[in-house]
């Protein structure tokens, strides 16, 4: 088996693992393989084991891959694992002369921190008549470098982007604090799942609200214990 293989069922191991510790049922975790570190060969063997959600976090690299990924799945079209296509989501943080390339590519935009970002979002999926797929970042850590809402600015904004027909709000994201310390880690994740819980509570945006997008390749698996339904994961496989 290739490095890549050993460390994708690796980390399906220990995502499987996880979901027993916490009780949870395997098929509501998603991975997301963050392909910004990646090579072409590396994301092409990555396919092949029949992963379908990809994210990027710069929307010139999401172009030049998702063109270079679309040509290899049409060439592949048919063959066994191979996805017939991928779902891409942008995880990083987007500016707003950006948002019509993105949304030409990717089907979750999971970076939405703050109201013009998701009314830009709003007006440029009405102009290619579409319905996006969006999380509320929240800065869930209160670290001030981090791009994210304030924890108490998070459901009134979930109110809003709920306003906004071209939008759709299916959950939340954060970033946990980049730190050792796995109980600040935890406390971070365990904050954004009361969030979600809350603002799920008040049924704003009603049944599509079910997305945790939180953890990545350093503390996924407690993620998973805290809730996470989309975990990020790039640099575990492809470093």
């Amino acid at each position: 088996m290739s490095i890549i293989t050993d460390k994708l069922k690796k980390i399906q191991d220990d995502v499987n693992n996880a979901c027993v510790r916490a009780g949870r049922n395997r098929k509501n975790v998603k991975i997301i393989i963050v392909t910004k570190t990646a090579t072409l060969p590396a994301i092409q063997e990555v396919l092949r084991h029949g992963f379908a959600d990809l994210g990027e976090n710069r929307v010139q690299h999401l172009k030049q891959v998702s063109d270079e990924v679309g040509a290899f799945l049409k060439e592949n079209h048919g063959k066994e694992a191979v996805p017939s296509k991928v779902h891409w989501h942008m995880i990083g943080h987007l500016q707003r002369n950006k948002v019509k390339q993105t949304l030409q590519i990717c089907e979750t935009i999971h970076s939405v921190d703050t109201l013009r970002l998701a009314e830009e979002i709003n007006t440029q999926a009405h102009k290619l008549g579409i319905h996006a797929n969006v999380l509320l970042q929240v800065n869930c850590s209160g670290e001030p470098q981090k791009y994210g809402a304030p924890v108490g600015a998070a459901i009134h904004l979930a109110e809003q982007f709920d306003t906004m027909p071209n939008i759709r709000l299916t959950g939340l994201m954060t970033m946990a604090p980049l730190t050792m310390d796995k109980n600040r880690v935890r406390a971070s994740f365990a904050r954004a799942r009361e969030l979600f819980e809350e603002i799920h509570g008040e049924r704003i945006a009603g049944s599509k609200f079910k997305h945790l997008s939180m953890g990545m390749s350093q503390d996924f698996e407690i993620a998973i214990e805290e809730g996470a339904t989309l975990l990020r994961i790039g640099s575990a496989i492809f470093s």
